[in-house]
């Protein structure tokens, strides 16, 4: 349905009684709901994919168009002062001594997936940041890269899987690196390595390409890399080499099964097929990526916090609410997430990625982000430096807060939040711009016919219902605006310079406000929020509780204890020899109140079983912590005595509810659960 404004003529909208009402309204503009946007044209001022590849429903907008503010930039800023900017000084595999990654031949001690995992991360932290610190240490690492490419164009450590199989993974993240140096520069080695690299691949004979276990699994990174190229240079043997890649790649075609159980590469490659669609045009492809994401959820994720029970592999009979997610799984599936909303423009990704970033991410770090923990479940009562195996999959303290340890997830996390940032903003192919994360924090971006205009966004979204958008452009500016509408919110409200513009759309859908705009036009979005209670039939009938994209855990008061960094660290970490455990300590986090407790629900109106307490900003900025909370809920529950720490040192499996049980009711407190490090997220329920 569409309304159109413009000066004074009438905006038409709907009683209940199905006729029409009048409208008045001084703005030139058009309001419409919309699934998507139409990718039948590419976008006129940013790159775009080039034919025969499918154009994206949305645009990833270059590094530096973006400048988040409020709590996301606070969490950029933690990191820069905690452990991503710092990290340098404590990895072994960063030292600049013996690393491969400086020597021409590729050989050295120390050099692998760590340095282009941390720098992707740090480095894109440092352009947003406009840290000067951050972007000279990065161009020393990019002009090792650059100058130390091979004669044939290989690049990078040279590290054989077997005789002549030459191990391509470690390169795949250097590229996402380049890539993003090259956006922030335009510095044109970046395109000649590429080139050469990717002219050397289609050398390479199939029998020898993609054989090793973690680079045959993530072929899809490879191929993104490809298609960037292609989208700049127009070289036709690219596509033959991403096809290459496609057929070497593991088969993540499967539509009962997964080429592997691996949580990190589930959530890395399951997107692969899509990526080909784009040259393929093959739905089947498109259809491979969303069955790969159903298959290991409907199985191992009937769990709140949008991921799965995957612990290092996910196992069959492990799928309660204390299996686990690497760190580095949660930073693979957000990227996935804000990958798969360009390419299908499906909102469904848009909340994935927000349920994974603010119920889960933000959880896997002390909050200073000055240490972080290799697993983190919805269900998690302790977080220690003890041997959890067989209860979780890995053998050793995997669920210490260290920053020393966890060698994928420490250097990989450092891209989570700043990938966030990166896409909360989406350039449209209509020359438009699109509103997909809700995050206070401004976006320059060139739309209509070409006109250079900001839009500064104020909220305190996630915690609030509210955004403001304010308009700044030199003229008057024809172009449309996507306001993305969450699944959970039905009844949006929209104003622009404060006249209402009456919508309707049920959820998981897009306001498209397209026509004139002027500088200092203001819009404001409300999505109210309403509490909803979710049952996980698969999870012994637990239930999750959710205010609109927060989900809500059991506020458990936790007791940080120091360790040494160095004593509790997993057993291949490796630390520079200066490194400092003192002043990089680790910590182990026990609960300090009772945990094991079942809520009480109105069976008719779950959601009645709750009331909203709203609580003061905090003047830190980090909304996501169980102090900080700027609302709790307030609810009713039961003791659950006979559920209890089981024999391996983890909440045991969940009780089949209803529960019975002769305790007290008692008042209890809910926080949301990415503040929450302790935290039960899945709820029994007391009869």
């Amino acid at each position: 349905m569409s309304f159109n404004i413009k000066n004074t003529i009438i905006l038409m909208a709907f009683s209940l009684s199905g006729l029409p009402v009048q409208y008045s309204i001084a703005q030139s503009i058009k309001a419409e709901v919309v699934k998507t946007t139409s990718n039948n044209i590419p976008n006129s001022y940013y790159v775009s994919n080039k034919a025969p590849l499918l154009n994206n429903h949305f645009i990833k907008l270059p590094i530096g168009t973006i400048s988040p503010g409020g709590w996301l930039k606070q969490a950029l800023v933690l990191q820069k002062n905690g452990l991503t900017g710092n990290l340098g000084e404590i990895s072994i595999w960063l030292s600049k001594n013996d690393n491969a990654w400086l020597n021409k031949s590729g050989v050295g001690k120390h050099g692998w997936e760590e340095l282009p995992y941390w720098l992707k991360g740090y480095s894109n932290i440092g352009y947003m940041l406009n840290d000067d610190k951050m972007i000279t240490e990065t161009k020393f690492w990019i002009n090792a890269t650059l100058n130390n490419q091979r004669d044939n164009g290989d690049f990078g450590p040279f590290v054989e899987k077997g005789n002549g199989k030459r191990d391509l993974w470690t390169n795949m993240p250097m590229l996402w690196c380049l890539q993003s140096y090259y956006e922030y520069t335009k510095d044109s080695r970046v395109i000649d390595l590429m080139t050469k690299y990717f002219k050397w691949q289609l050398s390479i004979p199939d029998d020898k390409l993609l054989e090793d276990y973690w680079e045959k699994s993530r072929g899809g990174d490879n191929i993104t890399s490809i298609y960037w190229l292609y989208n700049r240079t127009g070289d036709k043997w690219l596509l033959d080499l991403a096809t290459k890649i496609d057929k070497n790649t593991a088969n993540w075609r499967q539509t009962d099964n997964l080429p592997n159980w691996h949580n990190v590469n589930i959530a890395q490659c399951f997107r692969e097929p899509a990526t080909y669609y784009l040259q393929s045009h093959d739905k089947n492809d498109l259809a491979a990526s969303y069955s790969n994401h159903q298959l290991i959820r409907n199985i191992y994720g009937q769990v709140p916090g949008g991921m799965f029970g995957g612990d290092e592999n996910s196992r069959k009979g492990y799928d309660d609410p204390r299996q686990a997610v690497e760190t580095c799984g949660l930073v693979e599936q957000m990227t996935s997430d804000q990958m798969m909303l360009g390419i299908t423009g499906d909102t469904f990704w848009a909340e994935n990625c927000e349920d994974v970033a603010l119920n889960t991410f933000s959880a896997a770090f002390t909050p200073d982000y000055r240490a972080l923990r290799y697993l983190t479940a919805p269900n998690m009562v302790i977080s220690d430096a003890k041997n959890h195996h067989p209860g979780i999959d890995n053998t050793g303290p995997f669920l210490m807060m260290n920053p020393f340890s966890s060698r994928c997830c420490q250097h990989n996390h450092a891209a989570g939040w700043v990938y966030y940032a990166e896409n909360t903003w989406m350039a449209t192919p209509d020359n438009g711009i699109a509103v997909q994360l809700y995050v206070e924090g401004e976006v320059k971006v060139k739309v209509g016919t070409g006109t250079d205009i900001t839009l500064t966004q104020t909220t305190k979204y996630p915690f609030d219902d509210l955004i403001n958008i304010t308009v700044k452009t030199p003229k008057a500016v024809n172009f449309p605006l996507y306001l993305r509408v969450p699944e959970w919110c039905k009844n949006p409200i929209v104003k622009v310079n404060n006249k209402m513009i009456p919508v309707n759309t049920s959820g998981s859908e897009y306001i498209k406000l397209s026509g004139s705009w002027k500088n200092g036009d203001k819009i404001a979005l409300e999505l109210p929020m309403s509490l909803k209670v979710k049952t996980w039939e698969k999870n012994k009938n637990s239930v999750s509780v959710n205010y609109g994209p927060l989900t809500y855990s059991l506020k458990i008061e936790e007791d940080y204890i120091q360790k040494d960094s160095k004593q509790t660290a997993i057993g291949d970490s490796q630390w520079q020899p200066g490194a400092d455990p003192k002043k990089w300590p680790s910590y182990e986090i026990h609960p300090k109140t009772a945990w094991n407790y079942g809520l009480i629900l109105d069976a008719k109106h779950p959601e009645k079983s709750f009331s909203i307490v709203k609580k003061a900003w905090p003047k830190d900025n980090n909304p996501f912590t169980n102090s900080n909370a700027p609302i709790e809920l307030k609810a009713k529950g039961k003791l659950i005595p006979k559920w209890g720490i089981d024999q391996y040192g983890l909440a045991a499996v969940l009780p089949q509810s209803p529960v019975i049980t002769e305790e007290a009711v008692t008042t209890l407190t809910l926080v949301p659960m990415g503040g929450a490090r302790l935290r039960i997220s899945a709820f029994p329920v007391v009869k």
